[in-house]
């Protein structure tokens, strides 16, 4: 271990009280961004966070965007490499304000259950919490060496519950300012409570509206049914022809830019164990849907996939109607993986569904915003150096997992700043985010302070 972390992992052991107590006055503050009437709590956290960094030596602003502020902090180091952090301070809403135990959910508590030590309090894991852990991995490396080991900029945001929205307009204007060798991001979680995890890639998204249109008015389904176009046949009959029998998607060209993992990554994701009964039983499936012959983990994170999310058409309140509608829609996504691009997909989708319409019939496509996948290289060196820190910490070797969703702003780092973005979390999936009692595991938030101090120290090591 290097001779300046040790004091700086002992004083994060040291001040665990003093930095449960910051952490606390943060989580007080309502910043929940999506409704209007909390704006001015949104403005008093950042205020907070600013006066905060700047405490420590950060030359930090609060700046405006479309919606709610962003707090912007620089702690440059000639020299050494640069790190981009981004966080958020906003959370979400807390109904429904029943369910919660105590009914205060912006009056953290440390509380003891199940052998564990948690905080609760709304914002305790998404992501007030995460991001302090990285602002106090910095307060002990400044407190002990009086430097960082590597160039710092953290980029907090007030509105990522609500789509970050202003956020993308305002990092393209402010590229100059959020240069940096990598992007770091503490949103995300651990594999389980012992293992780490980074996450190495997020799928993209193409979302459709498809509205098939065929007689001018509902239909009697006795004078017409039988001759008549049904739109929702014709809907059913499209959505089915999206998948063959072995549960690859059927879009001519949908596989272009599609790769297949390394053999030794495999043989990684093998060894993880997460069969489908492990994935699938807690939901009361046992069988994968998707392409035949593939791992589960493999189709959740680097496989893509189409979905039907909704169907509407004809009757469907009490008792019988019998009706032919003139209208049935759906909802259908795609999510992206490697280069798969989502303007092409959408062409590809459109066409695909305009062939199978009869001609006496009408349809509109809507195309929603898309989204491409992000994947770091295999052989990236932040990330061999952030997972022999990661295993230094926790005594096993990080899990290094793409994910099924989508996180915007890491690809607008890469396509704004040209940014790789590490994601790592210490997150549990029981901490209950977006849910009433929302919780961080004490140990999250210890371990993850001192895996942030590993971690800036294996980043300033690599360079050398």
């Amino acid at each position: 271990m290097s001779e300046t972390l040790t004091p700086v992992l002992n004083d994060i052991d040291r001040d665990l009280d003093n930095a449960l107590e910051r952490l606390f006055a943060w989580l007080r503050i309502a910043s929940i961004s999506t409704d209007p009437a909390y704006a001015g709590q949104c403005r008093t956290a950042a205020s907070w966070l600013e006066g905060t960094l700047t405490a420590l030596g950060f030359e930090t602003s609060v700046e405006e965007t479309s919606l709610h502020p962003v707090v912007l902090a620089h702690r440059p180091k000639p020299g050494a490499p640069h790190v981009l952090f981004y966080g958020h301070y906003d959370v979400q809403p807390v109904d429904p304000i029943d369910l919660w135990t105590t009914k205060e959910p912006f009056v953290p508590r440390l509380v003891e259950a199940d052998g564990t030590k948690r905080i609760v309090a709304r914002g305790a894991s998404d992501d007030k919490g995460q991001v302090m852990t990285f602002v106090e991995a910095c307060r002990a490396h400044l407190a002990m060496n009086g430097d960082l080991p590597v160039g710092v900029t953290l980029l907090i945001e007030g509105a990522e519950e609500n789509g970050s929205q202003g956020l993308p307009e305002w990092v393209a204007q402010n590229r100059e300012r959020l240069k940096a060798d990598v992007a770091l991001v503490c949103d995300t979680g651990m594999w389980d409570r012992q293992t780490p995890q980074i996450t190495t890639s997020l799928r993209g998204l193409a979302y459709f509206e498809v509205k098939v249109t065929c007689a001018d008015r509902d239909l009697h389904s006795g004078f017409f049914g039988g001759a008549a176009a049904n739109p929702i046949h014709v809907l059913s009959k499209i959505l089915a022809a999206l998948h063959d029998e072995d549960g690859r998607v059927t879009l001519p060209g949908f596989y272009d830019g599609v790769r297949e993992p390394p053999a030794e990554l495999l043989e990684q994701w093998r060894g993880l164990g997460l069969t489908a009964e492990k994935f699938l039983g807690p939901i009361g499936l046992k069988e994968p849907a998707g392409e035949r012959g593939r791992l589960p983990i493999e189709l959740i994170q680097s496989r893509p996939a189409c979905d039907v999310n909704g169907i509407i058409g004809g009757y469907t309140g009490e008792g019988t109607k019998t009706v032919i509608a003139s209208q049935a829609s759906a909802k259908v996504s795609f999510r992206l993986v490697d280069d798969q691009d989502p303007e092409q997909i959408a062409a590809t989708f459109e066409a695909f569904v305009r062939a199978r319409v009869p001609a006496d019939c009408t349809v509109e496509v809507i195309c929603y915003k898309g989204s491409r996948a992000v994947a770091l290289p295999y052989d990236m060196p932040q990330l061999d150096a952030a997972k022999r820190a990661l295993a230094e910490e926790w005594g096993r070797e990080a899990v290094a997992v793409g994910t099924g969703g989508s996180i915007p702003i890491v690809g607008d780092f890469k396509r704004l700043l040209g940014l790789d973005t590490l994601l790592i979390g210490f997150g549990l999936d029981d901490d209950r985010i977006h849910s009433p009692n929302e919780k961080y595991e004490l140990a999250s938030f210890h371990k993850g302070t001192r895996s942030w101090a590993r971690i800036l120290q294996a980043l300033a090591d690599a360079r050398g």
